[in-house]
């Protein structure tokens, strides 16, 4: 079984896009249980003293589990199709991987000491995403990655 973890700098406090995260995440869970993928956790962390990128890196890192694939998303990253994006799933699932961190940086984006540890970096397009909207766009991706593995027809070509 392959954990799925959302790392975030800040609250997704009660609002549409709460109610969005949740229930992708809610439904993803239930798809990828068979499939050996999930559960999905929420890690969120604030720099309450606003000391910057390295701050906010220093707690993420404490979020990610030991031994996890850090996946960063970036708009300096890879940008996949959804299918692309289902396989990269599956072939850490495959190769015996437990956890896959997906990590969502602040305002400022991710630290590079942060950035220089992950394994993958994806982009949503090289425009830049508020970050609430970036979770939601995330969990709708990893339930749609779920879909697609199984075979189900929520994703049209």
């Amino acid at each position: 079984m392959t954990r799925l973890h959302l790392c975030a700098v800040g609250r997704l406090r009660a609002g549409p896009e709460r109610v969005l995260v949740d229930d992708y995440v809610q439904r993803a869970e239930r798809a990828g249980r068979a499939l050996g993928l999930g559960p999905v956790a929420e890690h969120e962390v604030e720099d309450r003293k606003n000391l910057g990128m390295a701050a906010e890196a220093e707690l993420l890192a404490r979020v990610i589990a030991a031994g996890a694939v850090v996946v960063t998303l970036d708009e300096r990253g890879q940008m996949l199709s959804s299918p692309e994006f289902a396989a990269m799933l599956a072939k850490w699932r495959d190769a015996g991987r437990q956890d896959v961190a997906f990590v969502i940086g602040g305002a400022d984006g991710i630290d590079p000491s942060l950035r220089a540890r992950a394994e993958a970096s994806i982009s949503f397009g090289r425009m830049v995403w508020p970050h609430l909207l970036v979770r939601v766009m995330l969990a709708e991706q990893i339930y749609r990655a779920v879909t697609i593995l199984a075979g189900s027809p929520y994703h049209r070509v």
